[in-house]
């Protein structure tokens, strides 16, 4: 399992401005990795393997694809960052090809039709229906492992994006779709309330921010993708990092205080971060906030 504790990492100070690029890479290094108990827990479930041809919705930086395809599952990632995916195509290595929003390969060959490891993976800028193939077997897997439940509204792309994917999969096909478990047992709730206070004065005549997760948000945005939930599961994913500094850059990088620094400004939402962060402090530094994510699976009608 992919430890969630990050270490020996160099940063630059909180408060300096930070490009996509370093913003990308502060999600990959140090919070994607958070995830990574959601990942296994569900590829365990489903018993992932060479048989899965899996479609995976904003894929970042490829974390799971790469655990699905170790497992000798053929795998399709897409996002629309494009910096995000660049570290995917190097995480992916020589397991895979990438293509842009119309489908230009960047190198040569294509899906495997046996289990030879080379090109497992395929990477594709632009929404669902990019994902498209041809000549290939439908997908018989399709997963949404970016959590919702944490803001109000933070559901509203994820039904128009699933049927945009549902059409690439074969009758029957398994969605997985993932969640913030109960606040009371996700210990990063405190600080994710600091985003949407600081965030009000932007939007003082229509509700948003944070709420807590409520017990069918996912069985809704199923019911609206016309899914038929088939079980679920809540898997323990522990935030845990080396020191205040960095998990100030890993929760930023989720985009999940950005409106909070667009209504006041970067540092400001650094410095409350770091505060609402200190609780979780322990005596050698490091910051450890256990947390709890649910995900319902569900088969395509």
């Amino acid at each position: 399992m992919t430890p969630t504790l990050v270490r020996h990492h160099t940063y630059a100070a909180p408060s300096a401005p930070v490009d996509p690029g370093t913003r990308a890479r502060d999600w990959a290094e140090i919070q994607e990795r958070v995830l990574a108990p959601l990942h296994e827990a569900v590829f365990d479930r489903l018993e992932v393997g060479a048989g899965t041809r899996m479609l995976s919705l904003g894929c970042g930086s490829g974390l799971a694809l790469l655990a699905a395809a170790s497992r000798g599952a053929h795998v399709t990632g897409v996002d629309t960052d494009r910096e995000r995916l660049a570290l995917a195509r190097e995480r992916l290595g020589p397991l895979g090809r990438s293509e842009d929003s119309v489908g230009r390969a960047e190198d040569s060959g294509g899906w495997a039709r046996d289990a030879e490891p080379a090109r497992r993976a395929r990477l594709v800028e632009g929404p669902p229906s990019a994902a498209a193939t041809t000549g290939a077997p439908p997908y018989n897997l399709l997963t949404a492992f970016h959590p919702i439940g944490c803001a109000a509204g933070d559901s509203e792309g994820l039904a128009p994006a699933l049927a945009e994917a549902v059409p690439l999969a074969v009758r029957g096909a398994t969605v997985v779709l993932t969640g913030w478990g109960p606040p009371e047992r996700c210990a990063t709730a405190p600080v994710l309330r600091v985003a949407a206070r600081l965030a009000e004065p932007a939007r003082p005549a229509r509700p948003g921010g944070w709420r807590p997760a409520l017990r069918d948000d996912l069985e809704e945005v199923a019911a609206r993708a016309g899914l038929k939930p088939d079980g679920s599961g809540r898997v323990s994913c522990p935030f845990g990092y080396a020191d205040v500094d960095s998990a100030v850059r890993g929760l930023l990088s989720t985009g999940l205080f950005d409106a909070a620094a667009r209504a006041t400004d970067r540092s400001r939402v650094e410095k409350e971060v770091a505060e609402a962060l200190l609780p979780h402090r322990r005596p050698d530094g490091t910051v450890w906030m256990p947390n709890v994510f649910r995900y319902l699976v569900c088969v395509t009608t």
